[in-house]
């Protein structure tokens, strides 16, 4: 995933919930898009994009949808009221704000959801998942990337991958799931090295009770997942949606509708069934290490 290539922008996980009320009630009205936006004196695509969660809703607005939907029920307009506070501040005041200057809008985003997702599954074809990379795995891919040229604005991008790597150690810890292609142990990312001290470092991980590594073998020839690394993340709200998103050869993309979400959700499961246990993909990554030589 290149922080500086993602389309496009996803909804927050809170902004869907929202939307998803909004679009209920709006239905139970008996109003279409165009008779909503009337309403409000504003665009139908305003109204798409508010019930999509991609944009946030202010409160006069969320005042006037409810006005306009007949919802007048003090303890429905509250909660709606404090999930919209709640998902506007979720937008503004997040820690991976400060990296505005290194940091596109969308790769913000991604980091915002990372922050409120309860699991974590994804394929890599080539990379060590970024919340498992170590900080010289971190600074050489941000070198070869070629999208940061200051020394500073690479430090800076190596802090914000470590302090996404958080969320792993928290009292309550993300739970990650990780498969990855055999290549991904052979491939010398900053050298022999930083190779050996990074398959070092996922060996310690792998043994983490909210850490899954598995590791899918050439052996195992062609296989669905081949074709793109992917996350699939999964939300603890009741009813959320996951989200994936998804790598391709002209950058990467959110995915959201049900049916793609669900055909991602199969390539993982079939992956991770393809794919060695995890005590076996541990004993092949020790091997794999202690091939990178200097």
């Amino acid at each position: 995933m290149s922080a500086k290539n993602v389309t496009p922008n996803p909804s927050t996980v809170l902004g869907r919930q929202l939307g998803e009320e909004l679009r209920r009630l709006r239905e139970s009205a008996r109003l279409t898009t165009s008779q909503a936006a009337e309403a409000l004196d504003c665009t139908k695509g305003k109204i798409s994009r508010i019930e999509n969660g991609r944009v946030a809703v202010r409160l006069p607005d969320l005042t006037a949808m409810l006005h306009a939907y007949e919802a007048s029920e003090p303890e429905l307009r509250e909660r709606l009221s404090a999930l919209a506070r709640k998902a506007n501040r979720r937008r503004r005041d997040g820690w991976w704000n400060q990296y505005g200057s290194v940091l596109a809008d969308t790769y913000r985003d991604y980091i915002a959801l990372e922050a409120m997702a309860g699991s974590i599954r994804t394929f890599q074809a080539q990379l060590i998942p970024g919340l498992l990379q170590t900080p010289e795995y971190i600074r050489a891919v941000t070198v070869a990337s070629q999208l940061w040229e200051t020394a500073d604005e690479i430090e800076s991008f190596v802090r914000v991958r470590l302090a996404r790597q958080e969320r792993l150690a928290e009292d309550s810890p993300l739970p990650l799931w990780a498969v990855l292609s055999e290549a991904v142990l052979m491939q010398q990312v900053g050298g022999a090295e930083v190779m050996k001290a990074q398959l070092q470092h996922l060996l310690t991980m792998s043994g983490k009770p909210n850490v899954t590594v598995q590791v899918l073998p050439f052996s195992r020839g062609a296989h669905a997942s081949m074709f793109g690394p992917y996350v699939v993340l999964g939300f603890p709200e009741d009813g959320a949606l996951d989200v994936v998103l998804a790598d391709n050869p002209t950058g990467s993309m959110w995915l959201e509708r049900e049916a793609e979400v669900t055909r991602y959700q199969d390539l993982f499961d079939a992956a991770r069934t393809s794919a060695l246990s995890p005590t076996e993909s541990r004993a092949v990554i020790h091997r794999r290490a202690k091939e990178h030589r200097a």
